[in-house]
């Protein structure tokens, strides 16, 4: 295997990971940890296969995933999203420049917040009791893999 394909093959492994990720969720409400570290794992051979510099590129891409990964756990403590959820935020936040985190954010939280109300609707419909579980994991491989495609397209441009 030729080094310069892991720019291609990254993605594609990335993009099946999440779909995965999105699929465990809503069937089973829970995210599967090695699935998360395989996802932070890979990000370090991204970074290599993309010619990121140490510094200040890797060093960037850590401390905006760290920030990522703090806030959501501030949002965890409060009862408000999944473990799974978080660490897979934290994971795919190793993958991207702030930037494209922002926008993937913006599209995990529009995305989660329309599954939310169907989700919501649904039990009512139901006339289920008990709280609302959002499988939010959902949402975030969604934007992951709409984030995820500019890698994937831009290597045939």
């Amino acid at each position: 295997m030729m080094w310069g394909n892991l720019s291609v093959i990254l993605p594609v492994v990335l993009a099946a990971l999440l779909l995965s990720c999105g699929i465990e969720d809503a069937r089973q409400r829970t995210i599967a940890d090695w699935k998360n570290a395989a996802i932070a794992a890979l990000a370090p051979l991204w970074w290599w296969a993309t010619g990121l510099a140490l510094w200040p590129d890797v060093a960037l891409q850590i401390g905006v995933a760290s920030l990522a990964f703090g806030l959501f756990v501030g949002v965890f403590s409060i009862g408000q999203m999944g473990g799974g959820d978080v660490k897979l935020i934290g994971a795919l936040a190793l993958w991207f420049p702030w930037q494209p985190l922002l926008g993937l954010l913006m599209v995990m939280s529009m995305i989660g917040g329309v599954l939310t109300v169907i989700v919501a609707v649904e039990r009512w419909w139901r006339k289920a009791d008990g709280p609302v579980e959002v499988p939010y994991g959902v949402a975030i491989a969604i934007a992951g893999l709409m984030a995820v495609r500019e890698p994937l397209l831009n290597q045939f441009t």
